[in-house]
């Protein structure tokens, strides 16, 4: 597999965790340098994680992983956009910033399809190691600009925008579901 294959999987691999990264910047509000900083390194570097895992669990799980990760990572992200259309209606909460957990749960969740990669790298022989990197890195960068997009709209459209974000949420969980169970 050459460079461009391994930066037009990344970019394939990365989409969903930009989409995300722009409700993560809606959400924060006035998202800071290191907030894009932040996100990025959780996506970029569970994008990266995950084909290393996928890779040496290898052939022998491969009909496992592909069984289920659609349910796990449709659940996470409905679950997560029917939470931040709730706390839209709240309070905002100016001093929480960014939530671990909540940064988490999304890093996984948009990373499954990568454990899928690297179970596919294992049985195609590309080199492990700058393929991650490159991965990590795309979705790093593609991550930050999401960010920095979603805070400058969520600025712009307050809850409003919040309540967009946690539908797109609902959204890419509900296509992941539809892709995995074969109906689109």
């Amino acid at each position: 597999m050459n460079l461009i294959e391994l930066i037009f999987i990344a970019i394939g691999l990365s989409m969903d965790a930009f989409a995300i990264a722009i409700c993560k910047g809606i959400s924060i509000g006035k998202a800071t340098i290191k907030d894009a900083a932040v996100v990025g390194l959780f996506f970029g570097g569970f994008q990266a994680i995950m084909p290393i895992i996928g890779y040496y669990v290898g052939e022998g799980f491969h009909g496992l992983v592909e069984s289920f990760s659609y349910l796990i990572a449709a659940a996470l992200l409905i679950i997560l956009g029917l939470k931040m259309i709730k706390d839209s209606r709240g309070e905002k909460d100016t001093t929480k910033g960014l939530d671990f957990k909540n940064l988490l749960v999304l890093s996984v969740a948009t990373s499954i399809d990568s454990l899928a990669v690297g179970i596919s790298f294992s049985l195609t022989n590309v080199a492990l190691f700058p393929a991650v990197v490159i991965i990590g890195l795309v979705t790093f960068i593609i991550s930050f600009i999401g960010v920095k997009s979603g805070s400058f709209f969520g600025m712009k459209f307050q809850s409003g925008a919040e309540i967009f974000g946690g539908i797109i949420l609902i959204l890419i969980g509900l296509k992941v579901l539809l892709e995995g169970l074969g109906t689109i």
